[in-house]
């Protein structure tokens, strides 16, 4: 059988987190019944400097019944480093974690294919979303356009795959090389290698409260997994400055001509438009470049990218 803790990140979840509790418990006594998992797995939940009382539901979960646990961050971090948190805190603890959202929009009965697949010799079981209908037209388009793009820029993550995974401990053994202060987990864990598949599910709708996840975040981790994970976009810049060049080449050439020619004539608006067209690439070239600068800053101070302020265990400190 095997030990299975789940990490459950949460930031401002007191809406939905009693009700997710019960529906996990229940899939555990299940998954116990049936052979599948140890008697003193867990449930974890990591609060990231919530602001609502969620903290206070997981103590009191934990005192209920000692199946949850928690662990609470000194401040919050951010999705990416609450799940981090959990699975660095953990990988010594089970044979297997399971990360999944708060919410449970992720189907738990996905658990079991898991499992089976771990035992199959698995490392790391990834959940793949089968469709998007219960996405709107837009978010499902540049969800899917943001993978595509991803991996055209040479980093390699799984098509319609979140957060929502299995790692065995060796996998987190192994990641937990991984140092970089720029996360981004869906595209890190590939990188781990060891033997690897897909469960496919169906993502159900939120049941209470908003997404922690509105268009500004969804932008900025996009962006997140583009620049942590890929040089490509300057050296799209270098590319561009040498098409950039050439056509100015072009241009010098023609301007000789017309002038020895005599066709010159005033020229604001080509002028005007030249200016702006270079000025702006010159300007997006900077931003660009000052953005992996400014990771290379941050990677250089070399600050912890999470504190855990309390862990509700069996000794009920860390």
């Amino acid at each position: 059988m095997t030990k299975l803790y789940l990490a459950i990140p949460c930031y401002n979840e007191e809406e939905v987190l009693r009700d997710s509790a019960q529906k996990l418990k229940t899939k555990y006594e299940q998954l116990m019944s049936d052979g599948k998992i140890t008697y003193d797995s867990k449930i974890v939940f990591i609060d990231d400097g919530s602001k609502d009382s969620t903290w206070s539901i997981i103590e009191s979960l934990h005192k209920e019944n000692s199946i949850y646990e928690g662990i609470k961050l000194s401040r919050n971090r951010g999705h990416q480093n609450a799940l981090l948190a959990g699975l660095m805190t953990l990988k010594d603890k089970a044979d297997a974690v399971i990360s999944i959202d708060a919410d449970l929009q992720d189907d738990i009965n996905a658990f079991d294919e898991m499992l089976r697949k771990y035992e199959d010799g698995c490392d790391v079981v990834y959940g793949v979303r089968s469709k998007r209908e219960t996405d709107t037209f837009f978010k499902r388009f540049t969800a899917e356009s943001f993978y595509k793009i991803l991996n055209k820029l040479g980093a390699k993550v799984i098509f319609n795959h979140a957060d929502f995974r299995l790692m065995s401990k060796r996998a987190l053994q192994a990641f937990s090389l991984y140092k970089e202060t720029n996360i981004f987990l869906r595209g890190m864990v590939p990188m781990v290698g060891f033997k690897y598949d897909i469960v496919k599910y169906e993502r159900f709708e939120r049941l209470a409260g908003e997404s922690k996840y509105p268009l500004k975040k969804m932008l900025a981790l996009a962006w997140e997994g583009v620049t942590s994970l890929s040089i490509k976009p300057i050296r799209m810049i270098t590319w561009l400055g040498f098409i950039i060049f050439f056509i100015s080449l072009i241009m010098i050439i023609y301007s000789l001509v017309a002038f020895f020619a005599g066709w010159t004539v005033s020229g604001w608006a080509s002028l005007l438009c030249s200016v702006w067209a270079i000025g702006g690439l010159q300007l997006l070239a900077i931003g660009v470049i000052g953005e992996y600068i400014g990771k290379i800053y941050l990677e250089a101070k070399r600050r912890p990218r999470f504190i855990v302020e309390k862990y509700l265990g069996e000794n009920d400190a860390l």
